[in-house]
């Protein structure tokens, strides 16, 4: 069974841009579903808390993510410096390292014979 007769190479370009054409559409189509389906559900939502709080829709406040990632942030450094206090001194211990062929740079690949 012959799944795709090609014979010159106008049809494989064309075949081939059907194909990307394709792939393309169907991202494009993916994406747009996506964000209808974000929008539906953050409107939905919305209408659920204000009916709850006894709000009207357009008076609830919409918080920027930047403004809930930096609040995020001071609230997880303010938490998590809570549990040890640090003596700020630092110590530099000098260690004597053993000769190794893999450290030496007599073996280095820039050592060219010369004649």
């Amino acid at each position: 069974m012959l799944i795709l007769n090609i014979t010159n190479w106008n049809e494989l370009l064309i075949g081939s841009a059907v194909g990307i054409s394709v792939v393309f559409i169907a991202l494009v189509t993916l994406v747009l579903c996506f964000e209808g389906f974000q929008r539906f559900i953050v409107k939905s939502t919305k209408k659920k808390v204000a009916k709850k709080e006894g709000k009207k829709e357009e008076e609830i406040v919409d918080i920027a993510a930047n403004e809930i990632a930096a609040v995020s942030m001071a609230l997880h450094l303010f938490f998590n410096e809570m549990h040890d206090e640090e003596s700020n001194i630092i110590t530099i211990k000098r260690i004597e390292r053993r000769y190794s062929p893999w450290n030496s740079k007599i073996y280095g690949l820039n050592n060219l014979i010369q004649r």
